[in-house]
This record gives structure tokens, sequence and C-alpha cells, in this order.
């Protein structure tokens, strides 16, 4: 498993041998398939952070997050929240530059 990026809360890692993601939430790791990890950035990037600061929309500043087809389920606060956009923006950056540099190219 090696690491590919680190927020302030959060780690991504990548495993090879195993073909799966994994990011380590603090409380918990958890194993991601490529579809899976496509679907957290799609719920990650679709909460609206303007609402945490709205009493109105969000009174309490928390975002509930299942992941893995209901498997693993997070709440999770603002500052946390915008760490977890940080982390997956920068992994799937480091995946994609990964992905378009042979010498950088994942080992079979």
């Amino acid at each position: 498993m090696e690491r590919i990026h680190s927020s302030h809360y959060y780690t991504f890692f990548q495993s090879d041998k195993e073909r799966c993601f994994y990011i380590d939430l603090g409380q918990k790791l958890v194993r991601l398939s490529f579809c899976q990890l496509l679907a957290l950035r799609q719920k990650v990037w679709s909460i609206n952070i303007e609402d945490h600061f709205d009493e109105d929309a969000n009174p309490h500043g928390f975002e509930i997050i299942s992941l893995c087809n209901r498997e693993h389920l997070f709440i999770l606060n603002t500052l946390e929240i915008l760490d977890l956009k940080e982390l997956l923006t920068g992994a799937f950056f480091l995946l994609d530059i990964a992905a378009q540099t042979p010498s950088l190219t994942p080992r079979a």
C-alpha cells in the first residue's frame, strides 16, 4: 500500500496488489474500488459548504456521508468536509499525473 496524498485529517492510499484505494479517516480505514471512489468524490463535491454557515439550512454544521452502499457511515463537521474535499482533489490530481507520465505509471 502506497501513500498517495495526505491532508490534515485524512490519508489516501493506493494498493496496486489489491487494485483498490484506501482512505484513512482517522477512526476507520475504508477500502474503495475506483467506482466507489468516484461516487465518494461526487458526494463530497455536491455538499454546499455555504449551508454550513446558514442556521436555517444546516443548524448543526454536520454532514452525514454513507460510503460503499451504506457499509460505512460518517458524520463530518465543516472542517472535516473541507479537508476531505482537499484530500480528494489532491489525490485525483496526483493519480492523473501518474497516469499521464510513463515513468510514474503504477506498477502491475
